[in-house]
């Protein structure tokens, strides 16, 4: 999407990724594998499934957010063993490790497994061995956020949180916080109230998907109900102007997500997203890829798309990745490593434009 220098430059940046769903980075080569290996039959009526080629065109024509998922559960579909949910994250680790990511905070959705009769431990247990080969073989450090999916009853959802397992891979350390995620306009946040008053109890980190189809006072109640410390997405916080000044005061990080936003026809160009104004006002924001097996792209992808868009400056990047690497769930020692990264790829191209 971009040229040399500025390509290399971009790269070059110490990533922390905030917002990825670890089931949203299933590729149709992927989907297609796993299916085979465990003799599960994809839908025959939609020709979308006659090859992996034909799915991702599919992927190039989404009308909304909810024909997004309608893909996306089938695709989990075919997630049924530890090595399944091994092999998709380390999927994604690849991939993020060749666009310069350091540090990735990664969504799962327990209750579209559990619902189809996958224990929370196999699909744990998965994750848990890619995040850890991650680690070692890429220096990727992670943290793992459990999501609920908002278009199920609150009742489920709190059932999920409470169960045994969910419980203790909290007290465990292996979930670091929760998050709300699925189709928002029709589920305000006020429906999870209690889910994220008991996550806090525990301890727990806490983000939620608003501010995308929702309106702005879906990001205000999400701060004041639900007491989250992040907000995913968070593109119309532009509406109000009094939240606006205080998220930048507060320095509330928002894990926004250009092209994702683009294929679901939430804005029709990366131009009209608010990075510009989100920079002008002090608000922090990191950029992410999302879905990138269903968006077509990754994170260096969505970089690349906002240089191209908005033209930024190296002190515009420093503000983002700063941002970005501040506004991480991971150790203090963490951040000063990738803090320290950050300042010497600075230094190095000091003096150089990459605008224009």
């Amino acid at each position: 999407m971009c040229n040399s220098p500025v390509h290399a430059f971009l790269k070059a940046l110490p990533k922390c990724e905030q917002h990825i769903h670890l089931e949203g980075a299933l590729t149709p080569a992927v989907l297609f594998t796993l299916a085979r290996r465990n003799a599960i039959t994809l839908p025959q009526d939609d020709p979308a499934y006659a090859s992996p080629e034909a799915l991702l065109a599919r992927y190039q024509r989404f009308t909304s957010l909810d024909d997004f998922l309608h893909y996306y559960y089938i695709g989990m579909s075919a997630l049924v063993t530890a090595g399944d949910f091994e092999a998709l994250a380390w999927d994604y680790f690849q991939h993020a490790a060749a666009d310069g990511v350091q540090h990735a905070e990664v969504f799962f959705d327990p209750q579209a497994h559990t619902s189809r009769g996958i224990a929370y431990a196999t699909v744990l247990d998965g994750f848990t061995a890619a995040r850890k080969r991650a680690q070692r073989e890429l220096g990727i450090t992670t943290e793992l956020i459990c999501c609920f999916l908002r278009h199920l009853p609150p009742a489920d959802c709190l059932a999920t949180f409470e169960h045994e397992a969910v419980q203790a891979s909290y007290v465990g350390g292996q979930v670091t916080g929760i998050g709300l995620d699925s189709s928002e306009a029709d589920f305000p946040p006020t429906l999870f109230e209690e889910l994220f008053f008991r996550a806090g109890k525990l301890g727990l980190k806490s983000t939620a998907h608003a501010g995308e189809e929702g309106p702005a006072s879906f990001i205000a109640d999400s701060l004041d109900k639900l007491g989250t410390q992040r907000i995913d997405h968070g593109r119309r916080l532009t509406e109000d102007k009094e939240l606006m000044a205080r998220v930048a005061r507060d320095k509330i990080l928002l894990t926004t997500c250009p092209l994702s936003n683009v294929v679901l026809r939430g804005i029709s160009h990366v131009r009209e997203m608010p990075i510009r104004a989100f920079i002008d006002a002090g608000v922090r924001f990191s950029i992410n890829s999302d879905d990138p097996a269903y968006f077509g792209g990754y994170i260096l992808d969505n970089y690349c798309a906002v240089q191209e868009a908005f033209q930024l400056s190296l002190k515009d990047w420093d503000w983002i990745c700063r941002g970005a690497i501040e506004g991480s769930w991971c150790a203090q020692e963490r951040k000063d490593e990738l803090l320290k990264a950050l300042d010497e790829l600075l230094k190095e191209w000091e003096g150089k434009s990459i605008e224009g």
